[in-house]
């Protein structure tokens, strides 16, 4: 068993980029993740020699980013919901650069500057492209405290294999509460995958790397997005991960992330005490999204209901992996709100059982 400690979940992220061998963290503060710079700070450099600076702006974090990243480094950043809009310019070229980097978003409430509450509202953001583009973000969706620190580990580790930036989207609740962790050991700086690609210098070996989101030729354009397509397409037929709840015998599903499916979790407890066949699955991949549960689930099951801390954003992809086979409908809070187990009960019931 490893190293067992009580962390917030920003500091248990801070923590595990630590142990995953990251070289070097580039942020801004903002709330609700202020903690993981905090952490950094304090820990990082006399521990691994970890390199952690405070940049002017998010913009300079992400370049900062795309930089080290560029000289086959492991690299992180992280921001709240406002913060991670500034870096979507540098998202993209670093999207289109195929370079390996972790970028965590600790979201709060919006439009706007909004709220510092917890919200799920950057889901459009972080799963459709939120730069310009078409590219691909890999986005994992941690539950709990334990999550935020497994996830920086898988996070690098699927960067580094697909050469692909990698966003964790959770929200401010679960940067914030505490919970039991239990801990990796520590990695060897930078990973362990081999970048011949970096520029790290010409050598006797071979010539200089250039690393470049910028090609005139159309034609050249068209070959990068054709590579990158066929990328994001083996990591839709490979990394998709999911979790389920009871779906074995149920009439309905629920469908939550994050923080959602925890209190989803406890709906389906509750319910079943009542009598109610419910069950829930949990996407753990928000990119790749899995498709396939939904669709098959949906012929077994009398409708599903999809939760959310926002206007409504997952559940289009639900609708479409479900593709009409069974009804689906959808609850959200918005502004910071976490809904509770009682009030998402009342709405399944009077939803499917009431028919209001």
């Amino acid at each position: 068993m490893g190293e067992l400690r009580l962390m917030k979940g920003n500091e248990a992220l801070a923590e595990a980029a630590i142990r995953s061998g990251c070289d070097a963290y580039f942020g801004y503060p903002i709330t609700p993740q202020s903690e993981v710079l905090e952490y950094l700070s304090r820990e990082a450099f006399n521990r691994t020699g970890m390199i952690v600076l405070q940049a002017e702006s998010e913009v300079a974090s992400i370049n900062m980013i795309y930089g080290a990243a560029g000289a086959g480094k492991r690299a992180m950043t992280s921001s709240s919901s406002p913060g991670i809009s500034l870096m979507q310019e540098g998202i993209s070229y670093i999207a289109a650069a195929e370079l390996p980097c972790l970028i965590v978003n600790v979201s709060r409430g919006g439009p706007g500057l909004g709220t510092i509450q917890p919200s799920q509202g950057d889901y459009f953001q972080a799963t459709k492209g939120g730069g310009h583009g078409d590219y691909k973000l890999i986005v994992l969706a941690p539950s709990s405290v334990q999550e935020m620190a497994d996830f920086v580990r898988l996070g690098f580790d699927l960067a580094d294999k697909y050469r692909n930036p990698v966003m964790i989207l959770a929200d401010g609740a679960i940067g914030q509460m505490m919970e039991k962790v239990e801990l990796f050991e520590q990695l060897p700086r930078g990973g362990t995958y081999s970048k011949p690609w970096a520029t790290t210098g010409k050598t006797k070996d071979r010539e200089r790397n250039i690393i470049t989101s910028l090609h005139i030729d159309p034609r050249q354009m068209e070959k990068i997005n054709l590579r990158l397509q066929k990328k994001y397409k083996e990591i839709q037929e490979k990394e998709v991960r999911y979790e389920t709840f009871k779906i074995e015998d149920a009439d309905y599903i629920l469908t939550a992330f994050g923080l959602g499916a925890r209190i989803c979790k406890k709906v389906v407890e509750i319910g079943r005490e009542k009598g109610y066949k419910l069950g829930l699955i949990r996407p753990i991949t928000l990119f790749p999204f899995p498709f396939k549960v939904y669709s098959e689930i949906a012929e077994k099951v009398k409708g599903i209901l999809d939760v959310e801390m926002n206007a409504g954003q997952m559940v289009e992809d639900v609708k479409l992996s479900v593709n009409g086979k069974t009804r689906v409908e959808f609850y959200g809070r918005m502004g910071g709100i976490i809904p509770t187990p009682e009030e998402i009960l009342e709405y399944f019931e009077n939803k499917f059982l009431k028919g209001e």
